[in-house]
């Protein structure tokens, strides 16, 4: 969820209630400035949900290798 430094602050409670199920992106300006996350999922279990398309034995090694592949072809 993408919110603004305003509506964050005025709604707090909320959000805090909302970052148990998604990250939220805070932006200030139109850019975005912090991204609040639950410190109980695990980024493996983000990319997972992330990732629908791929079977759900996906590891921490084989996700380490996608993204440093994606670095790779960036460079």
């Amino acid at each position: 969820m993408v919110v603004t430094a305003t509506e964050f602050k005025a709604n707090f409670g909320k959000y805090l209630e909302l970052i148990t199920k998604e990250d939220v992106f805070i932006t200030r300006n139109g850019k975005t400035v912090a991204k609040v996350v639950n410190p109980q999922v695990s980024a493996v279990d983000s990319l997972r949900g992330m990732l629908n398309d791929l079977s759900s034995d996906i590891d921490l090694d084989s996700l380490r290798e996608e993204r440093l592949l994606k670095y790779e072809n960036h460079v």
